[in-house]
This record gives C-alpha cells, structure tokens and sequence, in this order.
C-alpha cells in the first residue's frame, strides 16, 4: 500500500510538473507583448530596467520619506532640467559641442504606441477574465476572487496608496524576470497551490456548501 501512495503521488507530481498553470502555453516574453515594453519587464535592457526601477524608488523615497508634495516635486523637476539645458546649452557654444536634443527614445512614436497597444491588451484581458469570473461559470474561482478582493481590501486600510502603488510597480518590475529564470519552478509550485486550493475546495463543499437547506426548485411548464 505504501508503494502504491508513493507512486501516485509521483504520477501527480509528474502531472503538474508536465502542466501549464491556467493552461498557459505562449513564452512569457510574448505574453508581456514582445516588444520594448517586455524587454524592460524581463530586464533584457538591464541599463533601462534598472534606471526605471531607480527612479520608482527615488519617486517612493520623495514622496513616502522626505513628504514631498506632487505639484513641489513637478516644479522642482522642471525647474531644474531647465537650468541643466541652459548650461548645457551655453557651454555647448563656447566648447563647440553638439547642443541639447529631445532623446531618440522619448521622441520615438512606436515607442508610444507600443505602450498604448500594451496596456489596451492587458486591459481587454483583465475585463474578459473579470466577467467570466464574475458570471459564476466556476463557483470556486468566483468564490476565491471574491475572499481574495476582501483580503486585499482589509491590508488596503493599513497601508498607504503610495506604498501599494510602489509595492505593484516593484512586483512588475521583478517578478516577470523572477519567473522568467525559474520558470519550471515557480509553475510546479503554482499548480501544486492550485491543485490544493481545489481539492481544499471541494471538501469545502461535499462537508458544508451542500448540506445548506434550499427550497425547492421549480419546474417551468412546456407550453
């Protein structure tokens, strides 16, 4: 009898290792979209994922520790990029060097459009999965997003919208990469969480959820 555990629970095991969580199939590098956007998500462009990453953290450390108001820090900002292009500029004539220029990277369209292509993918996804769940098609996963919403909810009156802010641009600045270099490992443990969720699920069921009273159900006459 061991023996025969031992080797379902190795057949089970095999089973996730095999299996995609939510039936996922495409590389995450074209799920992110393919272009520059999942670049900087998956750090292929380390220069620009980190100097992106510092400036979330610069923008936290102002605003969280230092108290800094918006409207403060945006003037502050302008202020002191226009002084850096006035020097720049001036000293650009005396020493013949070439003078301040808009970067190629902000100025370019398709970079833009990209963005925009991006997050309108992400927000048609995001609203497909929201009514499909929100249908009841599965109860457990209605059920799991709803306890998941209240959680989420209660944390929210203890932390800040900045942290929470700066906490879901660091989790999207790292955790692409993170699964990205450990794939295999993070989708076993994944469908190991999601293979418990469900088994917890319907013992939740079979022991609870049916054995709540209901009336009757009516039958609609055949005309």
């Amino acid at each position: 009898m061991p023996h025969a555990s031992s080797s379902s629970s190795d057949s089970d095991d095999d089973g996730i290792a095999k299996s995609k969580p939510f039936g996922r199939q495409r590389p995450m590098r074209e799920l992110l979209g393919g272009g520059k956007v999942a670049d900087v998500l998956l750090w292929k462009d380390k220069a620009l994922s980190a100097a992106i990453l510092i400036g979330i953290g610069a923008l936290w450390y102002l605003f969280e520790v230092i108290g800094y108001n918006f409207l403060t820090l945006l003037c502050h900002t302008i202020i002191f990029a226009m002084v850096i292009i006035f020097v720049w500029d001036k000293v650009a004539d005396i020493f013949k060097w070439p003078p301040p220029r808009i970067p190629r990277t902000l100025s370019d369209s398709s970079m833009v459009r990209e963005i925009a292509a991006f997050c309108r993918t992400k927000l048609e996804a995001f609203l497909s999965i929201f009514f499909n769940v929100a249908r009841g098609n599965d109860f457990g996963q209605f059920l799991l997003v709803v306890v998941t919403l209240w959680v989420l909810s209660t944390v929210g009156n203890y932390i800040s919208s900045l942290n929470l802010l700066f906490f879901g641009c660091l989790c999207l600045e790292t955790l692409p990469y993170l699964y990205d270099q450990y794939e295999e490992e993070a989708d076993y443990l994944l469908a190991r969480t999601l293979r418990w969720m469900k088994k917890t699920y319907k013992q939740i069921d079979k022991e609870y959820i049916r054995k709540i009273p209901r009336g009757p159900v009516k039958v609609k006459k055949q005309r």
